[in-house]
C-alpha cells in the first residue's frame, strides 16, 4: 500500500497543526484484494477494554493478522503481547505513539478503540497515510470531526466502518426486512433507551503521572491538564474533555438501529434536551440522566433517554430500541426483537439468534460486523460496509445534537443541509471544539 517512509511521517506529524494536513497520493487498493489468501496485516490502538475485543476477533477471521499494537500505557503490553503470540503466533510490533504505528509500511488496515476525542484525527491520519480503519463508536467527538472524516475517507479512498456492530445481528438484520415489508406500518415515532448502573467514582486529587504512562498522547486534542486518575481508563468517559456522555458512549449502539428502521438519511430539525447528575457527589462532570427529542422535517419524531443509576427490570423496565407504527410496534434489542400489533397490543413470537437458520460453518465464532470490514477492505466496496463513514456520521450526529442542546439548554433549530444551527452563534460554537497544539485537526484533510 502508498504509504509515508517513517521519518518523513514523524516530521509532518509533529512540527504544527498545517503539517498535520500533510498530502498523500491516493493509496492502491489493497495487496490483500488481489486474494482472498492474501494476509491483512492489522495494528489495533487502544488496548485497555474494547481493543483486546479487536484482537481477539480478527483472529478468527481467515488470512487476517493483527501485526501491532499501540497504546499511551506500556502496562498493558506484556499481556496483551503475550496473548496476541498466542493467538496469531508470532510477537507484535508495540509503539505508544500511533504516529509511528501509521509509518510501517506492512500495515494495511488500523482498528481504533481509544478515548472518543481521538476518534477523528486518528481516522483522518491513517486515511492520508493509505489504511483502512475500523473505528468505535461514537464516530466523532463534534459534528465538524465526522464530516471531515467522511471527507477523508472519500478523498483517499478508504474503507472506513463504525463499531455499531449490533446493525450487523443477523436479527437485526431480520427486523429490518419485516419492517421493510410493513410489518409496523408507516413509523411515525422511534425511541432509544440505554439504562445501565454507574458507580460512583468519587473525588480523586491529581497525582504524578505513572511509570509507563504517555499523559500528553493520551490529551492529544483535549485540554492539557495534570494526570488525575477519575479522567483516565474508562473514566475518562464521565468527563466533558473527553467524553461524549452516555449519549455517545451507548445510545449512539440504539438510535443507529432507530434511525435505520425510520430510514432517517438526514439529521433532524428540531432537538431538545435536558438532563443532570444526580445521586452522588464525585468529579463526574456529565450527567447521568439525560432525555432527548428530535423532530424531523417529515413530521416523524425521535427519542432517546439515558439514565444511569436505579433501573429496575423487574418491573418491566427495557434498553433497547422501541419503534412506533400505524400498525403496532417493535422491540429490537441486540440478538432480539419482537413485535405488537393492534390496538390491543397483541405480542408477536420473540424473534431470537436460534430462531435463525444455523450460519455456515465457516462464518461461526466471527463477529459479523468485523467480517463485513474485512470483506469490504478485500473487495475495496466500501459501499457495502454495514456501518460506512456516511452512516456512522449520520447517528453520531443525533448523539451530538442532544449534547448540544443539554449545554445550551434550550431547543435547537438544525439545518440538515449545512450542518449549521439556525441564528444561533452559541450553539454554532459547539460543531467544534478547541485543539491543543499539535494534534488539531486539519482545515483540509
Amino acid at each position: 500500500m502508498t504509504t509515508y517512509p517513517r521519518r518523513t511521517f514523524l516530521k509532518n506529524t509533529t512540527v504544527s497543526t498545517a503539517a498535520l494536513s500533510f498530502s498523500a497520493a491516493l493509496a492502491k487498493p489493497s495487496l490483500a484484494a488481489d486474494s482472498p489468501n492474501e494476509t491483512i496485516q492489522i495494528g489495533v490502538v487502544g488496548l485497555h477494554n474494547r481493543g483486546t475485543d479487536h484482537y481477539r476477533t480478527y483472529s478468527r477471521i481467515p488470512n487476517v493478522k493483527v501485526t501491532a499494537i499501540c497504546d499511551i500505557d506500556e502496562r498493558l503490553f506484556p499481556k496483551a503481547v503475550e496473548e496476541i503470540e498466542k493467538l496469531y503466533g508470532e510477537t507484535p510490533k508495540t509503539y505508544t505513539d500511533y504516529r509511528e504505528m501509521l509509518a510501517d509500511a506492512s500495515l494495511d488496515v488500523i482498528s481504533i478503540a481509544v478515548p472518543d476525542h481521538w476518534h477523528a484525527l486518528m481516522t483522518i491520519w491513517a486515511c492520508q497515510a493509505g489504511k483502512d480503519v475500523y473505528v468505535e463508536k461514537p464516530l466523532s467527538f463534534t459534528i465538524e470531526e465526522g464530516r471531515k472524516m467522511v471527507q477523508a475517507a472519500r478523498k483517499y479512498n478508504r474503507v472506513v466502518q463504525m463499531g455499531t456492530q449490533h446493525v450487523s445481528n443477523p436479527v437485526t438484520q431480520e427486523a429490518f426486512r419485516q419492517i421493510r415489508e410493513g410489518a409496523l406500518g408507516d413509523i411515525y415515532m422511534g425511541r432509544a433507551i440505554i439504562y445501565g448502573t454507574r458507580g460512583d467514582i468519587g473525588r480523586v486529587p491529581d497525582s504524578a503521572v505513572p511509570a509507563g504512562v504517555h499523559w500528553d498522547r493520551f490529551l492529544g486534542p483535549a485540554p492539557a491538564r495534570p494526570f488525575n486518575e477519575n479522567r483516565f481508563h474508562y473514566k475518562w468517559h464521565w468527563f466533558w474533555d473527553t467524553s461524549t456522555t452516555e449519549f455517545g458512549n451507548n445510545g449512539v449502539h440504539y438510535m443507529d438501529l432507530v434511525r435505520r428502521a425510520m430510514n432517517h438519511s438526514v439529521h433532524p430539525r428540531r432537538i431538545h434536551c435536558t438532563g443532570n447528575f444526580y445521586v452522588h457527589d464525585s468529579d463526574q462532570e456529565i450527567p447521568n440522566v439525560q432525555t432527548a427529542t428530535y423532530e424531523y422535517d417529515d413530521g416523524t419524531l425521535t427519542e432517546m433517554e439515558v439514565r444511569s443509576w436505579y433501573t429496575n427490570p423487574e418491573a418491566g423496565q427495557k434498553a433497547g430500541a422501541f419503534l412506533f407504527g400505524t400498525k403496532g410496534w417493535m422491540y429490537l434489542a441486540p440478538g432480539v426483537f419482537q413485535i405488537h400489533l393492534g390496538p390491543k397490543d397483541e405480542p408477536g413470537p420473540q424473534l431470537t439468534t436460534k430462531d435463525l437458520p444455523p450460519l455456515p460453518e465457516s462464518e461461526k465464532g466471527i463477529e459479523p460486523h468485523f467480517k463485513n470490514f474485512i470483506d469490504c477492505v478485500r473487495s475495496r466496496q466500501w459501499q457495502n460496509l454495514r456501518a460506512e463513514v456516511l452512516e456512522g456520521h449520520r447517528s453520531t450526529v443525533i448523539s451530538h445534537l442532544g449534547n448540544i442542546s443539554y449545554k445550551t439548554g434550550r431547543k435547537l433549530i438544525f439545518d440538515p443541509q449545512t450542518e449549521q444551527f439556525e441564528h444561533d452563534p452559541e450553539a454554532n460554537a459547539l460543531l467544534t471544539r478547541p485543539y491543543r497544539e499539535p494534534y488539531a485537526i486539519p482545515a483540509e484533510v
